[in-house]
C-alpha cells in the first residue's frame, strides 16, 4: 500500500476524472441516493476536493480515497482515473 500526499495527485485525478454509464448506477446504489449524472459528479468532485491528501491509498492499479467526514470511500482506476465506486462506511470499516 502506497500513501500518496502530494497536491499535483489530487489535482491530476480531479483533472482527468472518467466516469462510465454503469458507475452512475452503482454510486447512487452503494450511496442510497437517486442523483442525477451531474449532481454525482459534482459529489465525487466534492468528496476528492475535501479529502486529505494523507486518506488517499494507493494499493495495486487502484486508489482509494476515504473521506470519513463524508463516510464514503471512493475507488478510482489509478491508470485511467476512472472511478470504479463508492462505498458508505460503517463504523468499523478501516482503509484497505
Amino acid at each position: 500500500m502506497i500513501h500518496l500526499n502530494t497536491n499535483n495527485y489530487k489535482k491530476e485525478i480531479l483533472d482527468k476524472i472518467c466516469y462510465t454509464e454503469l458507475v452512475y448506477g452503482r454510486i447512487n446504489k452503494k450511496l442510497n441516493k437517486e442523483l442525477s449524472k451531474d449532481k454525482i459528479e459534482e459529489l465525487i468532485s466534492e468528496i476528492i476536493s475535501k479529502t486529505d491528501e494523507v486518506d488517499f491509498q494507493k494499493t495495486g492499479k487502484n486508489i482509494y480515497i476515504t473521506n470519513s467526514e463524508r463516510n464514503v470511500r471512493l475507488t478510482i482506476n489509478s491508470y485511467t482515473n476512472r472511478i470504479i465506486t463508492a462505498d458508505k462506511l460503517n463504523k468499523k470499516t478501516t482503509n484497505r
